[in-house]
């Protein structure tokens, strides 16, 4: 489901206060840094991650794939930071506006 304006508003003020939760180092992606990532939206439902190296395509494709492979959704991209978001279905944390 996509986000409408005013949830991804109400996402990113939640966002603002957060430290990043997953460092993307300099061995890119791995099998662990995926599990990581579940299970930290699966805990917080609303992450960010810091994404190393000089080459914004290159960040820009390690997010696409972090963004494929866990089904969250992107609420701001700035520099090297991103935060997402995934709804917990079984536990869900964050109420969004409609």
């Amino acid at each position: 489901m996509p986000l409408s304006s005013s949830q991804i508003r109400y996402l990113r003020g939640l966002a603002h206060p957060l430290k990043p939760v997953l460092l993307l180092g300099g061995k890119g992606i791995t099998a662990g840094v995926l599990k990581e990532l579940e299970q930290a939206l699966t805990d917080h439902e609303l992450i960010k991650v810091r994404l190393t190296g000089d080459d914004r395509t290159a960040r820009t494709a390690d997010l696409a794939k972090l963004i494929e492979s866990s089904r969250a959704e992107t609420v701001q991209t700035i520099g090297h930071i991103a935060v997402l978001y995934r709804r917990n279905d079984d536990k869900p944390q964050i109420a969004l506006p409609k």
